[in-house]
């Protein structure tokens, strides 16, 4: 039986960035996904690499400070893939959030972006607004502007695995694990693949399975007790509409979420909702009172396309993420989005991530190869993980 250092559950972006940085750090990794790597969450979010503006209204500035430190950290080591871009935010009469709250998170943003040149944001004068193709100027009292970054995140979770790869990691897909035998010096994962039994010997063993990671805990031996959690879903609407030049953040006027308005392949993508889901189905897809929210805020602020009949006429496609958040009270929209470690005293060999969100996924990586270098001691480095670019 082979015998691995470690032993990764679930091919999302967080599961393979920890096989990058293990990899690098030195360590034997195997990573097993039952479907294709990226082939679900981290193919189907917003597709921001961001420090998560509305993330100061909860005070998460932790949060948003590490997200703003990963932010500029992508924009080098991954050009192609990560590449910076406006957002612009309208005021109107009836905002909820006024100008001045608005400038003062802007202006709270720019001080946790710690010197970062896209920290910078301004108010446009008036006489641009209209370069705004559509958006409604009716009510429009301020327009800012400040930087964020845009992705794909399909293709950047392919190009940390294809660096995993490089640096040794075995990435087993259509691999589906059905076992996790915890032992007092190591665990036996089992899985299958293309119907055939196989069996590796791993000396730590990290659950990444994102909404299926309490199904990884169920094939779990001894039983082990599951964090309490809710899936989250978020869609997103392509429409065959020329995009702006920028990324629109928007505040509903159903409710006091936001939304973005982005340019997406040369046409214009809407996202996201955030609803909660009673089971977990393989494939998620949305529902139609999600369509008609987005379609409807979508609507309000670009009246001169018409309504939401008209706009449905011009949907194209539309994709669905499933995030995992703590089972608590209170809206998912305001709820924390750090990733939650989980270990089980006792299971010492077994490391369960909660959560967790695309533009922090080295910040995991990293202090889950810290959990395993506690676990088994340093190993002769590979490379250097803050060096490796992704293309």
């Amino acid at each position: 039986m082979t015998t691995m250092d470690l032993v990764i559950v679930g091919g999302g972006i967080n599961g393979i960035g920890i096989a990058q940085c293990a990899a690098a750090a030195g360590y034997s990794v195997m990573l097993l996904e039952k479907g294709v790597v990226a082939g679900q969450t981290s193919a189907n979010s917003s597709k921001l690499i961001h420090g998560g503006l509305r993330y100061l209204e909860t005070g998460q500035l932790s949060l948003v400070k590490q997200s703003l430190a990963e932010r500029r950290i992508l924009l080098k080591l991954a050009p192609s893939l990560v590449k910076p871009v406006p957002f612009y935010i309208p005021v109107y009469a009836d905002s909820r959030r006024c100008a001045i709250t608005i400038r003062a998170g802007l202006s709270l943003y720019a001080l946790l972006s710690a010197g970062d040149t896209l920290g910078q944001f301004r108010a446009v004068p008036a006489v641009y607004w209209s370069k705004i193709k559509g958006l409604k100027l009716k009510g429009l009292k301020a327009l800012y502007q400040y930087w964020d970054a845009q992705t794909d995140d399909q293709l950047l979770t392919k190009a940390v695995a294809n660096s995993a790869r490089s640096l040794g990691a075995k990435i087993v897909e259509q691999a589906s694990c059905t076992q996790i035998e915890h032992q007092p010096q190591h665990c036996i994962v089992r899985y299958q693949q293309q119907g055939q039994p196989h069996a590796v010997k791993a000396l730590a063993v990290v659950n990444a399975a994102g909404p299926w990671v309490n199904q990884v805990l169920e094939c779990v031996t001894p039983a082990i007790e599951p964090v309490p959690i809710e899936w989250v879903q978020g869609s997103h609407l392509l429409l065959d509409i020329a995009n702006n030049d920028g990324i629109l953040y928007l505040e509903s006027h159903v409710d006091q979420r936001v939304i973005f308005v982005m340019p997406w392949q040369g046409k214009t993508l809407i996202g996201t909702t955030e609803v909660v889901l009673k089971s977990l189905g393989e494939q998620p897809s949305p529902t139609a009172a999600e369509v008609d929210y987005l379609l409807g805020i979508y609507a309000h602020y670009f009246p001169v396309l018409g309504g939401v009949d008209a706009l449905r006429s011009r949907l194209l496609d539309t994709f669905c993420g499933v995030r995992v958040l703590p089972k608590q009270q209170g809206n998912a929209f305001d709820r924390p989005r750090d990733t939650l470690q989980q270990i089980c005293p006792t299971h010492p060999h077994l490391l369960t991530l909660y959560g967790g969100k695309l533009t922090t996924y080295r910040t995991t990586a990293v202090d889950a190869t810290r959990w395993l270098e506690a676990q088994l001691g340093s190993r002769i480095k590979r490379a250097d993980f803050n060096q490796l670019r992704l293309d």
